[in-house]
């Protein structure tokens, strides 16, 4: 069974048909790249996996799990946790506590508990500062644990979203362009941390990405959107040397 299946998503908006008829089928522990052009309706799809919006029709189905029409809440609980192509993190925060946003999905006390400091706040606390560090050094962020977060260096910052992303304990992670703004050697750096992520947590990967060398380099299937429509999909040098992908993709 696939981890992630979608079948016949779609969804407009003002009459616009922003994805049309959309499947996929990702398997567990598959590295999976979704490319296309601007407008394509890629990030659009994310936001339907994520119940940011809700489609017009078709279905989502996560372990078989059909989780169309869920919150947004709901569906990270669920197991699929993502980033942004522009970072959202909570700048004003430290970068421990964003982790420990994410850890919140799997720890909690009452509010009771926390305002009177109960002993199961102190427990649950020290426990969610532990793992929370333990994320931070797979990501080589722990020397930065009490800065701000909108202190850190750009490559940082995407490696501290992906690092809260990650302490949901998801299932299957969405990655929405996490090579947007990079230099070559932080793009090299990122793909080698996407590769340890899916190695070391035995994760589902799907991404966007427009950094071909990138999409080349890890992931093992491809689907190419186009005017919300699949243009091509299967095996990534299959795809890429597809004429129409090369076409409509890379303006050859």
């Amino acid at each position: 069974m696939a981890l992630l299946e979608t079948k016949n998503l779609g969804i407009s908006f003002g009459g616009l048909r922003a994805v049309n008829a959309f499947d996929i089928s990702v398997e567990k522990g598959q590295l999976y790249g979704l490319i296309g052009p601007n407008g394509a309706g890629k990030t659009t799809i994310f936001n339907l996996l994520t119940g940011v919006y809700q489609p017009d029709e078709g279905a989502i189905l996560l372990d078989g799990v059909n989780l169309t029409g869920k919150k947004t809440i709901d569906i990270c609980k669920a197991g699929i946790a993502r980033t942004f192509q522009n970072i959202r993190l909570f700048g004003d925060m430290t970068v421990l506590d964003n982790v420990k946003v994410g850890l919140h999905n799997h720890y909690t006390y009452s509010t009771l508990e926390g305002i009177l400091r109960f002993p199961r706040y102190h427990k649950v606390e020290k426990e969610m500062n532990e793992k929370a560090m333990e994320l931070l050094k797979v990501f080589g962020l722990e020397e930065y644990a009490d800065y701000k977060a909108e202190n850190l260096p750009y490559g940082q910052q995407r490696k501290l979203e992906i690092a809260r992303a990650m302490a949901t304990a998801p299932k299957l992670l969405l990655l929405d362009e996490p090579a947007a703004g990079m230099n070559p050697n932080e793009t090299k750096e990122l793909m080698d941390m996407i590769g340890f992520v899916r190695d070391h947590f035995d994760m589902t990967i799907l991404l966007i990405e427009h950094d071909m060398k990138l999409v080349s380099g890890i992931c093992e299937k491809l689907t190419v959107l186009n005017f919300g429509e699949v243009l091509a999909q299967g095996d990534t040098q299959d795809v890429l040397s597809n004429p129409e992908v090369i076409t409509a993709y890379l303006g050859s």
